[in-house]
């Protein structure tokens, strides 16, 4: 009972003492109670699917109505309802799922929808992305010779010299043989050290891309780039047997990293009594910098391209030398050694440098010496440290993928880990260098042009200094296996007659062929079809509007130099 005066009647419950729900027999119902309500039986091991579905529709709306046609009717249902699978378990909403909004059919259902008329800034848009597909498939169809092949295999490299009919090859080797040998050698000893050098300016260290340093260009300096017979030092030391092998350090850290190198590549061989000399051609490759030498990606073929490989290569010794001179503290303070610079003349104006002439031992009777090179000093924790200066640099981003104005200040690992991969053998190179000068320093200055289509004019974005040892050690160059190669060279060569020789590079292959060349090879009066004018060392084309600086010393003015001192 409830208060307030009025009750609940409840009713007469019936009992079914044999089952669930009510009895079969008809009872006597409530006042209240609804008509024509049908019940669906049950028992204890079925499962109840729903009581009422109030969203039910019809197939067939016009039908006579029904009594039995109600929400709690389910005779027509499917007799799975009460099956004992529980998959079958359906929910009291029976409407149809929403069909997502992503398929293919809405996009179709989407395009009929859209007015007739479009929007104007989406039409410029879709103007603005064809445009840029149609630019990459241009760069991707101009630079990939073939699809589907790697660069290495589908480019076709020149040979760094012309092979004559009169030459003779002697040997012929892969250079898998060359990363079998190793051959440990003692400290060497320096024998003499000339020029002078000038102090390394530690603000460069500070520079990064957002206060970036215009490269200078330095006209008045002269760079030199003697080889081996032609140096009067070298010279002196042979009259002198302080050794039976003579070389530089560019021709040894070529024969020391050759598994790395892709293009061509020569080094004059002259064996004069028990002595070997190592020379290079003037106008040699060598006195080039590759750039993207060991990268996958393609570069125009053209020569008159500014991102051809020989332009490129031109760019990176103009960089190369201007970079060196200006990270100096230029106060005309210099360390000067035992003897000056013993390719220029007296009063002449010369880049900061000096000339180690060190001595190895390679066996009990076999010495070899070789030039040197350090570009600056420092004094670190009170000593006085030789520094080597080189400059990677960048001339297009699409090319590399990285961009260094972006990725120098946060991810200057990725960067050198890009350089490292696409110049491997150049900066194994540089590496190898200052190794044999025993540089304490490497320094590596990260110089980029201000327009990718400028070639002339350039920024210094970041300076930054490595322990020869441990940068060695993380390109994986090892010591002793370059020593290997250079030793299983020279006995090679001290096997041959007296003579000349050449040891190129096979443009193709990873190997290296030595052939028997005249006497008078690679002599002015020596007649052969001389290399095109765009091989040679020459400075990049200078425009009247630019002054550009020379990329490298004219191979006229090292003569000139080592005949006036010789």
């Amino acid at each position: 009972m409830v208060s307030g005066g009025g009750g609940f009647e409840v009713g007469n419950v019936p009992f079914n003492p044999d089952g669930w729900g009510p009895p079969e027999t008809a009872s006597q119902l409530l006042s209240n109670h609804p008509s024509n309500v049908p019940f669906a039986p049950f028992s204890r091991s079925e499962k109840i699917g729903r009581i009422a579905d109030w969203t039910r529709t019809y197939n067939n709306p016009g039908r006579a109505k029904n009594p039995a046609d109600s929400v709690f009717d389910f005779t027509l249902d499917d007799p799975s309802l009460v099956a004992d699978d529980d998959s079958s378990f359906r929910l009291v909403d029976g409407k149809p799922p929403p069909r997502p909004k992503f398929g293919p059919k809405w996009r179709f259902q989407q395009q009929r929808q859209l007015p007739q008329r479009r929007d104007e800034e989406v039409e410029a848009r879709k103007r603005e992305a064809e445009k840029e597909r149609a630019r990459r498939d241009r760069l991707y169809n101009m630079n990939r010779s073939g699809s589907n092949q790697p660069r290495r295999e589908a480019a076709v490299f020149k040979s760094s010299v012309d092979i004559q009919p009169e030459w003779t090859m002697l040997d012929q080797i892969p250079f898998s043989t060359f990363s079998k040998l190793s051959f440990s050698v003692p400290d060497p000893e320096d024998l003499l050290i000339c020029g002078g050098l000038e102090f390394y300016d530690r603000t460069f260290d500070r520079i990064n891309p957002k206060n970036e340093k215009r490269l200078e260009r330095f006209k008045n300096r002269n760079f030199f780039k003697v080889t081996t017979t032609d140096d009067p030092v070298i010279q002196r030391l042979a009259n002198e047997d302080k050794a039976t092998v003579f070389a530089t350090d560019t021709i040894l850290s070529t024969l020391m990293c050759a598994p790395r190198s892709v293009y061509s590549w020569d080094i004059v061989i002259q064996k004069v009594g028990n002595k070997l000399f190592f020379d290079k051609r003037d106008g040699s490759q060598l006195d080039l910098l590759s750039v993207n030498e060991t990268s996958q990606e393609p570069l125009p073929e053209a020569k008159d391209d500014i991102n051809s490989a020989h332009s490129l290569s031109v760019e990176a010794a103009y960089i190369n030398q201007n970079f060196s001179q200006q990270v100096l503290v230029r106060d005309g303070n210099k360390v000067t050694f035992e003897e000056p610079n013993p390719f220029a003349a007296e009063g002449e104006e010369v880049a900061s440098v000096a000339y180690r002439y060190r001595r190895w031992k390679l066996d009990d009777d076999m010495y070899l010496v070789a030039r040197c090179e350090v570009q600056s000093v420092a004094d670190i924790k009170g000593e006085r440290a030789f520094l080597t200066l080189n400059a990677l640099n960048e001339f297009d981003p699409k090319y590399t993928g990285v961009d260094w104005r972006q990725k120098l200040e946060t991810q200057k690992g990725a960067v050198l880990a890009t350089e490292l991969k696409n110049n491997a053998n150049k900066l194994a190179k540089w590496t190898a260098q200052a190794l044999l000068a025993s540089a304490d320093v490497m320094k590596l200055g990260y110089v980029s042009r201000v327009h990718p289509r400028d070639h002339y004019n350039h920024v210094i974005l970041s300076v930054v200094g490595y322990k020869p040892r441990e940068f060695a050690t993380q390109i994986n160059l090892n010591t002793s296996n370059m020593w290997g190669i250079v030793k299983s060279i020279v006995d090679l060569c001290m096997k041959l007659n007296e003579g000349k020789y050449v040891l190129v590079k096979d443009p193709s292959k990873p190997q290296v062929r030595i052939y028997e060349v005249p006497a008078d090879a690679f002599e002015n009066d020596y007649v052969e079809e001389p290399l095109p004018e765009e091989e040679q060392v020459q400075p990049p084309a200078e425009e009247e509007a630019s002054g550009a600086e020379p990329a490298a010393a004219a191979n006229e003015v090292e003569e000139k130099e080592a005949n006036a001192d010789a």
